[in-house]
């Protein structure tokens, strides 16, 4: 029997997640801490939920806040925009590896892609 991975992220693991990616550095949006690349914003941690609010497409956050509501929600200021609320003492850290991903590639400009991919990822 193989041990299940726990669940939950804590600030330092996410930080260490979104810096491992080409061209993602450390700043702050709206007085949070927030990660993008190349001045583009990826995601910031939600001053009053403490919960991570990563950029993604409207479809793909209606998707997300069907499978899971526990680990995925929102607010009536994200209502309409593409936008999820993630609990990060909720969510799998695979699963925010994989969407973090998918939100820098969206973002991210080709070469730095292309450095990525050339690194094995």
């Amino acid at each position: 029997m193989t041990a299940r991975k726990k669940k939950g992220l804590t600030f330092a693991g996410l930080r260490k997640l979104a810096l491992a990616f080409p061209g993602v550095e450390e700043g702050t949006s709206y007085g949070t801490p927030a990660f993008r690349v190349r001045k583009k914003l990826l995601a910031r941690i939600h001053d009053e939920t403490g919960s991570l609010v990563l950029l993604t497409d409207i479809e793909q956050k209606e998707v997300l806040l069907a499978a899971d509501p526990k680990v995925f929600h929102t607010t009536p200021h994200y209502d309409g925009h593409g936008a999820i609320l993630i609990r990060l003492d909720r969510v799998d850290p695979r699963d925010l590896e994989q969407l973090f991903e998918d939100v820098w590639r969206a973002r991210a400009p080709r070469t730095l892609i292309a450095e990525y991919e050339a690194a094995g990822a």
